[in-house]
């Protein structure tokens, strides 16, 4: 199957079963003296990530959902057992949430270091070294000005910032299994895209429509043979999510109804005046058609997620593979999906930067053309830079350490290793490595815990599941069932339950 002749120039002259031939590598003894600035940056950019993700846990700024649910799981792999999550709800058996088995990969490190930072510290290595085969690949496909520019508005590209800001997430395995395999499917290395495809399905459930994308861009590219490993990497891609949906969520305890709920929490009232639509089939209508471009901030996140690369990416037929993470989150009810916080524009990251990169190799740009393109590229990150996290690692109040969170570590202190704990949402992670700790004001946590510590002086925007009102009133409720006062200072409350 020929590839359509705007793109022919995508392909190598030549091709041999699945594998593409392509143009032969520098000479071995002339790399390694110029590829250590690529390693350099991926260091620097590594120590950047994890410094910001370890003083928004210090802070007091991580949550509940989702780091507090990540190192639960972690510390059930490294306990040699299935994983749970108190934070969900009493011995909540977490594959019934969501397939990432990728996980128990961190469980040796959670051996060597029993932290909830060890997560953030692995996630800041796993976005980093996305950066290597990018820039690796960009060096010798494009050249090494354009290695520097590309790998460098990548690293601080504003999706990868919100990520890495926002606790933790398994996504952060998938990007160098992207990047690795986008790289290759642009290489022609037919094979090797799928082999670096095919694990993403142990990442996270959704993202085999993602590995089917790129099966179909095999599939497409290839000959005969490609032709073949792509439909069948298409066709592992969509069993994965169909096994993921449809057999794990009998591992949810309310069955797939309460699977496909709690999967979509829009779906009531927020979900109707976020689509503006009716139910049933009508709303679904209008989710994947007008839907998709209102309100108008998911247009906003798309033009943001392109602008860096000047468009140049919609050239390159790789930025396909963005489509399914795109189509889902603008078809979402949840309005957290629409927008660039969170994790959520995190997949999006390397697909664009690689189909960018793509771009320019496919039209051969060079020369003065390809220093306007790099510059034009790093003018719109450092633009959008101060707009989002990585910026606060230039602010002086990132560095202050505040008697606040001091009063905070001081109070936790007095909760004895293995007890039972029901804390607020911004103290619970740092309390879920050494205890059994559930969200307190969630209605699905473990009743009766031996402690309850809560933090009263959260802003009103930044409380959850519960406001002041209500939190007080719980408070209360708990005092009056014979809970008391073990600790109050600085605005944090403690309380023990009498014996």
């Amino acid at each position: 199957m020929r590839a359509p002749t705007g793109h022919v120039a995508a392909l190598p002259p030549q091709q041999t079963g699945t594998e593409v031939r392509t143009a032969p590598k520098p000479p071995a003894h002339g790399r390694p003296a110029s590829d250590w600035w690529i390693r350099a940056m991926a260091g620097v950019l590594f120590f950047a990530y994890m410094t910001l993700s370890l003083r928004i846990h210090e802070r007091l700024h991580s949550r509940s959902f989702d780091l507090g649910i990540f190192v639960q799981v972690v510390r059930s792999y490294a306990s040699g057992h299935l994983p749970v999550s108190e934070v969900k709800g009493p011995d909540f058996p977490v594959l019934g949430d969501h397939f990432s088995p990728v996980l128990a990969l961190l469980a040796p490190l959670y051996w060597l270091w029993p932290s909830v930072k060890v997560l953030l510290v692995a996630q800041a290595a796993l976005v980093a070294g996305s950066v290597l085969p990018l820039a690796f690949w960009v060096r010798r496909t494009v050249g090494s000005a354009a290695a520097v520019a590309i790998g460098t508005c990548y690293g601080l590209a504003w999706g990868i910032a919100s990520g890495v800001s926002s606790d933790f997430h398994e996504w952060a395995f998938a990007l160098p299994l992207l990047t690795l395999s986008l790289t290759a499917l642009a290489d022609g290395r037919l094979r090797a895209a799928a082999y670096w495809a095919l694990p993403l399905l142990l990442v996270k459930e959704d993202l085999g429509l993602t590995v089917a994308a790129i099966g179909l861009l095999i599939a497409w590219r290839g000959g005969p043979g490609g032709r073949r490993t792509g439909l069948l990497t298409a066709a592992a891609g969509v069993l994965g999510s169909a096994l993921a949906l449809l057999v794990l969520s009998s591992f949810h305890p309310g069955g797939f109804d309460g699977y496909f709920l709690s999967h979509n929490p829009g779906s009531g009232a927020a979900g109707g005046a976020g689509t503006g639509s009716g139910g049933g089939a009508a709303e679904l209508l209008h989710r994947f058609t007008l839907g998709l471009i209102t309100p108008q901030e998911k247009v906003t996140t798309l033009v943001l997620a392109l602008a860096p690369t000047l468009f140049l990416a919609l050239r390159s037929p790789l930025v396909l593979v963005a489509l399914p993470s795109v189509m889902w989150r603008l078809a979402s009810s949840y309005p957290d999906h629409w927008g660039t916080g969170y994790h959520y524009s995190l997949l999006l990251m390397p697909v664009v930067f690689v189909a960018f990169a793509d771009a320019l190799r496919l039209r051969g740009t060079r020369g003065r053309s390809l220093y306007r393109y790099l510059a034009g590229s790093a003018a719109v990150t450092l633009l959008l830079l101060p707009h989002f996290p990585l910026w606060q690692l230039v602010q002086p109040a990132t560095w202050k350490d505040e008697p606040h969170v001091v009063a905070a570590h001081r109070v936790m202190d007095r909760i004895p290793d293995g007890a039972t704990v029901q804390a607020s949402t911004y103290l619970l992670p740092h309390l879920a490595d050494r205890t059994s700790v559930s969200l307190f004001g969630w209605g699905d946590s473990r009743p009766d815990p031996e402690w309850i510590v809560v933090d009263t002086t959260v802003a009103p925007q930044l409380r959850w599941p519960q406001s002041a009102i209500q939190e007080s009133m719980a408070l209360d409720r708990a005092r009056s069932q014979g809970y008391r006062i073990a600790a109050q200072q600085d605005g944090l409350v403690l309380l023990s339950r009498r014996s």
